[in-house]
């Protein structure tokens, strides 16, 4: 008989979603029109992101359009992507909406339950998910946590218990005083709330079942109050269930209420992206390689402008406890021996070997003999930051991670305070471990098994490695990748994870189908060769390529007396400070709504002198050395202190946002000095941009097209494990481009950027009819004149008032920025040049970035304040709003007002002609 085939999890039915999905687009829909509500909102510590808040109306759609409401849900969400936080939320819907007051959490770990403690019922912790105050309807809401739900139950109070999986199974079969019995599952509706639910499944699998099992035990919870109104709910919540065993799917089907994979989670920018170092090294040139690796990317973090701090992390993994104890002696040998002499002929001998196969490792290498007269140095940092002291063993000697032992330094490695660079461990990475600046890991070949299991667990271990770390860039936290289209290295070191592992042929097969099983987008880190854009043939036997020229305002020379007060800096410092104390670590972006807790705004009379000072003394920038770098007529600190044009202080008056509860006194000595060391950094990111020896003016220069608009190399990102790659907005690919309007022969850009070249398509030939003399599209790449003079002058710099449309002041920005694209048109009267710039809307980057939109119009808005060369009338300048996905600020209906075209809107989309180049081994996408 023919074997049926397998239907792989992606392509799975799970009714429940589709009838959500139905609903959210059904215009007659009463679940369309609904909204989370700001209870939800407006008491959880962080913004829920689109998926959780997707989440959440998906399992309110359950309890509200179907009946009878389904008692078991599963929510599938990627390792990483907050399933705690939509706990928290799901416990204030089904308490405020469905009335339930008690809730059981369980799990199969200890590690798991000391982490969601601290994240649900400890509110002097941290990682406390809800605000400090939970207020609903006017009523303070009270979490307590109990090991068994009262019978007589307080007004306003939410009961949490939290539980093994173990201890809820014993409780309900084995009679003790003072346990859970089946009685209190019948008195008390309770919400069941099961993270990891992957391990629950044990009886299903096995196709039997055992009457002592969770599964049975959950059954007798969930048939408790069958003749009740109010039942016993369960929701379960992993990142690991495989629906490709028919078992499971079918067990699983009709409770799916929400999906998020991993792929989908990766290819959103919540995680870092994941690259393998292939290699043939030895276990010891691993360790050494990803010491240098490590370190560089320190260098690298610091070199981009990375403010606080940046400790990337690196966790070697073995097979058994005896070899990671073994190779935990070996490196701290091997850190302690090092040397100048030995470091130099140790990256010579690897740059012979097949490591060189790796960019990261390349560019670390190259940097390391570049700075041949500073190693010395270099090697006393490795050796303070990789000493014994740094390096933290996880193995106790039953091989477990996070039950026992360093918990809570393994679940602080992100702290200022914690100093671990290293982790040796032999239990893979337990869902107890929540670590974001791992960066490198690296596999322990010495009795490593090479099946599909371990394999399995290796990939298992890549995707939970793979957590996103939000280190601070311009004053602002990233909780999602910048640099997806930045082609640069920047990515490869801050924003990558690095497997390093070892080069056999059936290994690698069998990992790499692992990987893909798991939907985990990876690539080999190997030498990517740029592809050549080159300008065609027939736009230089142009006019336009000729004698043409593009314009770009004058930057003129800023005299260091110039910085002569904090003013200069763009800083808008007053002797009243007003700021709001951040009472809560949390994650917002730039969508939230502000915070619903009502405020009142309260003098804090103790604020003084010493707090500034210690603030400054905490802040390594803040040295006077260092200051004077970017404040050149700075003559003292006690100037920088008490100056009127500097900070001040004496005169400093502090006022702080706070809950509307709060009294002065109710403010701390650490509060008041967080919130000045917070304004302090933010001022060092100022004080750096702000230091710039440009600054732009209203004169606009010509350049020579046939000069600036030259042949470039660019790379393509790679992948070899990504089933979701088609579908990423961000996905850089080769597009050949036959149309004469774009004048390079190819593209090498994301999804976005191509977007917006068809969308131009489509006007062409309007605008050919209007503009007879060229109509063209540059496509100005940063790789054209990299690290180039001629990349500074193709830049636009803020000039002019700093009042944007909105009647808004715009931050002062110095540094210079290139739009993507340049639309050039020309009649018989004159030039037309139109800049654009497309933009992901990206969270915080997105606002952050706002500046550069703010100047391309103010330059639409002000033309007659333009001045050009001597002769030059014919020319005119404008800017347009960013280019976002599917045009979502209707750019290219106002490209063609400003053009004098009458905007059609296609009937469908243009065709380009995309063809593959056989020479490299990049696949070309077909439009879709």
């Amino acid at each position: 008989m023919a074997k049926a085939k397998k239907i792989p999890a992606n392509a799975r039915q799970f009714p429940l979603v589709d009838q959500a999905e139905q609903a959210e687009n059904d215009l007659f829909s009463q679940h369309q029109s609904y909204e989370i509500p700001k209870y939800i909102k407006g008491n959880l510590i962080h913004t829920l992101r689109t998926y959780q808040d997707k989440a959440i109306r998906n399992y309110h759609y359950t309890q509200t359009e179907i009946k009878p409401n389904p008692q078991h849900v599963l929510f599938n969400m990627a390792t990483g992507s907050g399933k705690t936080d939509l706990m928290a939320g799901l416990i204030l819907y089904l308490y405020q909406e469905h009335g339930y007051r008690n809730f059981l959490f369980t799990v199969n770990t200890n590690s798991v339950l000391m982490k969601t403690k601290d994240n649900l019922v400890n509110e002097n912790s941290e990682k406390y998910l809800f605000k400090d105050k939970i207020e609903i309807d006017g009523k303070h809401i009270f979490i307590k946590q109990v090991e068994r739900f009262p019978r007589i139950q307080q007004d306003n109070t939410i009961y949490i218990k939290l539980s093994s999986v173990q201890k809820v199974s014993d409780d309900l079969f084995v009679l003790k005083e003072n346990t859970m019995g089946l009685s209190d599952y019948e008195n008390q509706p309770v919400a069941v709330l099961a993270d990891e639910a992957h391990h629950y499944s044990a009886s299903t699998k096995s196709e039997k079942e055992a009457e002592n099992t969770w599964e049975s035990a959950i059954n007798k919870i969930l048939r408790a109050r069958d003749d009740k109104e109010q039942k016993n709910l369960l929701l379960e919540f992993t990142a690991t269930v495989d629906f490709d065993k028919d078992v499971i799917y079918n067990k699983y089907r009709d409770k799916v209420v929400y999906r998020y994979p991993l792929n989908q989670f990766m290819f959103d920018g919540y995680s870092k992206q994941v690259k393998r170092i292939e290699t043939s090294a030895s276990d010891q040139d691993k360790m050494l390689n990803a010491v240098l690796l490590s370190q560089f990317r320190k260098y690298c973090a610091y070199a981009e402008g990375v403010t606080g701090t940046f400790k990337p992390v690196i966790m070697f993994k073995s097979a058994k406890v005896a070899v990671s104890l073994e190779a935990n002696k070996v490196f701290n040998e091997l850190i302690q021996n090092l040397n100048v002499t030995d470091l130099l002929a140790f990256i010579k001998r690897q740059q012979v070997l097949d490591s060189n196969d790796s960019s990261a490792l390349e560019l670390a290498y190259n940097y390391y003999l570049k700075n041949e007269d500073d190693l010395a140095k270099i090697v006393r940092e490795i050796k303070q930051d990789f000493d014994p002291r740094n390096v933290l063993n996880a193995n106790d000697t039953s091989g477990n991670m996070l039950e026992k032992g360093q918990y809570e330094a393994l679940n602080t490695l992100e702290s200022p305070n914690n100093l671990y660079r290293v982790v040796f461990a032999v239990a893979k990475l337990t869902e107890g471990w929540d670590v974001l600046n791992l960066y490198d890991i690296v596999r322990i070949e010495q009795e490593a098994a090479t099946n599909k299991n371990a394999t399995m667990v290796e990939a298992q271990l890549i995707g939970r490695g793979a957590r996103y770390y939000p280190f601070e860039l311009d004053g602002v936290k990233s909780y999602q990748r910048r640099f997806d289209n930045d082609t640069s290295n920047k990515q490869l070191f801050l924003e990558t994870l690095h497997y390093h592992t070892m080069n056999e042929p059936q290994y690698l097969k069998q990992l790499v189908g692992s990987l893909k099983q798991m939907d985990l987008p990876t690539g080999q880190d190997k030498k990517n060769p740029p592809i050549e854009i080159k300008v065609k043939p027939a736009f230089k036997k142009t006019e336009t390529y000729k004698t043409g020229k593009i314009y770009y305002n004058e930057a003129e020379d800023v005299a260091d007396d110039w910085f002569d007060s904090i003013q200069k800096y763009g800083i808008t410092h007053k002797t009243d400070i007003q700021r709001s104390l951040n009472y809560g670590t949390r994650e917002v972006s730039y969508q939230a709504t502000v915070a619903l807790t009502e405020t009142k705004q309260i003098h804090v009379d103790r604020f003084d002198d010493r707090y500034i000072k210690k603030a400054i003394h905490r802040l390594e920038f803040y040295q006077f050395d260092n200051l004077k770098k970017y404040l050149p007529l700075l003559e003292s600190m006690k100037e920088f202190i008490y100056g009127e044009n500097w900070l001040n202080a004496s005169k400093l008056k502090l006022f702080l946002t706070v809950p509307k509860e709060y009294k002065s006194t109710d403010i701390t000595a650490d509060e008041i000095l967080k919130v000045t060391i917070d304004l302090l950094k933010e001022y060092e990111v100022k004080f750096k941009s702000g230091y710039v020896k440009k600054r732009g003016t209203n004169r606009f220069v010509g350049y020579p097209i046939s000069e600036y608009l030259t042949n470039y190399n660019k790379r393509v990102p790679e992948y070899d494990t990504a089933n979701l790659l088609n579908e990423a907005t961000q996905k850089v690919a080769v597009y050949d481009i036959a149309e004469d309007f774009y004048v390079y022969d190819r593209a090498i850009v994301n999804k976005l950027e191509f977007d917006l070249i068809t969308r131009i398509q489509a006007h062409v030939n309007e605008l050919k009819a209007k503009y007879n003399k060229a109509v063209y599209l540059f496509r100005m790449d940063e790789n054209m004149h990299r690290e180039s003079a001629k990349s500074e002058k193709l830049k636009l710099h803020q000039y002019g008032s700093r009042i944007n449309r909105a009647g808004e002041i715009v931050d002062m920005h110095l540094q210079g920025f290139q739009p993507d694209f340049i639309l050039f048109l020309e009649d018989s009267d004159f030039c037309f040049q139109i800049f654009i710039e497309p933009k992901g809307m990206s969270g915080d980057r997105f606002v952050s970035e706002l500046w550069k939109q703010d100047l391309l119009l103010y330059m639409t808005d002000h033309q007659a304040e333009m001045e050009f060369e001597d002769g030059v009338d014919n020319v005119k300048i404008s800017g347009l709003k960013f280019f976002t996905a599917k045009d979502g600020q209707n750019t290219i209906p106002e490209l063609m007002a400003m053009s004098g075209v009458t905007y059609q809107k296609p009937n469908e989309q243009i065709d380009l002609l995309m063809v593959a180049d056989p020479s490299t081994d990049v696949i070309i996408e077909e439009d879709e």
